[in-house]
């Protein structure tokens, strides 16, 4: 198993957190150094910074089809879902509905804020996931009952990349007059979304997903949606989330958002050529399959599972080889269990745990492409030779599950 590139670094795990871009790093120097007043101050260098947080905050307002005063500064896309999440409860349960709509594949941020509200006695509905890793816009109306305050799916799911009919699922939710939220961190600066003419009440997003900086997102709630307080103790983001605002890296965030959006067109025909040469190379491995529908998915998403193989050590050869790739979430990276996304689709334990999960960038180019699938064939290859499993397999002492 040669290095055939030199391992220089390729990095294909842009799902987990992107490299920042130059021109978010040049917009956030500026209030590291000479602008670092505190927004809340009223002295002339607060006031400079609180200018830009109101220009940063329009410019991010435009982006998503929505007017500033709908935004609200988080931590992250955590932080966002969990607010949305629970402000929703609230306003339902002070209504005396307390059933929630979701997906049995959502982020965790999502997953453990619908566990921790079932414990309070919240109903919770998670809709099953068809094999393409979509669900229908007819489940969510099925699944909608006179007590139901909230449905919440995510735009594009973060392991396989299938992009849901948020549009028609929002529609649904606002002639029953049920609040919609969508987990879009995935899919913010990637692909075109209007709140407004998408139907979307809440939308949680995270900006180093968009080449911005870690640690900082924004929860988008219509106008009209009373928000529930996570974090007490001052009066910032209209006293709706407190804590002196991180005026640099929301200029780094509004500025990648910007340039995400401005070049998302170019991007996506590039990203879809990578991508569709990827699947094509990795599908010529024999007893592999595709994770999700193969068009329906982010431009930059490739996510396979091969039999006969652990997932944990496919990386690491791969990483060994200059390849920086994921089998999943990073959130659960640390877990031994396979995936709940790959198991929401129907794949067994023994298939789920030989996962692969490659996200693109732009910046990652044909002759990386052509390196990877290489070098993949080349491990998977290797690590069936060494395997038990592979050799029942192969003997036909078992049977195959990937055809």
């Amino acid at each position: 198993m040669n290095c055939l590139n030199g391992c220089r670094n390729i990095y294909i795990d842009n799902a987990a957190t992107t490299k920042m871009s130059k021109s978010a790093i040049n917009a956030m120097l500026p209030y590291l150094d000479g602008i670092y007043g505190n927004p809340s101050s009223l002295h002339s260098e607060g006031q400079k910074a609180a200018e830009a947080l109101v220009g940063a905050r329009e410019r991010i307002a435009k982006c998503l089809g929505c007017t500033s005063r709908d935004l609200t500064f988080t931590s992250g896309g955590s932080e966002a879902d969990n607010q949305a999440i629970v402000s929703a409860a609230r306003i339902g349960e002070k209504k005396g509905k307390k059933h929630i709509v979701s997906t049995a594949f959502e982020h965790h941020a999502v997953l453990h804020t619908l566990e921790r509200l079932k414990k309070e006695g919240f109903e919770i509905t998670l809709l099953d996931v068809h094999e393409n890793g979509l669900v229908t816009p007819e489940q969510v109306a099925e699944a909608i009952r006179p007590d139901t305050c909230l449905v919440t799916v995510m735009y594009a799911n973060n392991e396989i990349g299938t992009i849901q009919p948020i549009a028609e699922i929002g529609a649904i939710c606002r002639e029953r007059g049920v609040l919609f939220h969508t987990d879009a961190v995935q899919a913010v600066g990637h692909l075109k979304i209007n709140v407004t003419e998408q139907n979307i009440d809440m939308l949680s997003l995270s900006a180093h997903k968009f080449h911005g900086p870690k640690g900082i997102g924004v929860l988008y709630a219509r106008k009209g949606i009373p928000l529930t307080n996570l974090i007490e103790g001052g009066a910032q983001e209209r006293g709706k989330r407190a804590g002196t605002e991180n005026i640099p890296a929301i200029m780094g965030m509004a500025t990648a958002l910007e340039e995400a959006c401005e070049n998302i067109d170019k991007n996506t025909k590039k990203l879809t050529a990578l991508r569709d040469r990827l699947i094509s190379g990795l599908s010529e491995i024999p007893h592999s399959i595709l994770n999700g529908d193969a068009k329906k998915r982010l431009p930059g998403n490739v996510n396979f599972c091969f039999e006969g193989i652990e997932g944990e050590s496919l990386l690491l050869l791969l990483d060994d080889k200059g390849i920086c790739a994921s089998s999943g979430s990073a959130c659960t990276s640390g877990s031994l269990d396979p995936s709940h996304v790959l198991l929401a689709i129907g794949r067994v334990h023994d298939i789920a745990h030989g996962s692969l999960r490659l996200s693109l960038s732009e910046e990652n180019t044909e002759e990386e492409i052509e390196y990877t699938i290489g070098a993949v064939k080349e491990v998977v290859e290797y690590l069936r030779s060494i395997s038990p499993i592979w050799r029942d397999l192969s003997s036909g002492k078992k049977k195959f599950i990937i055809k």
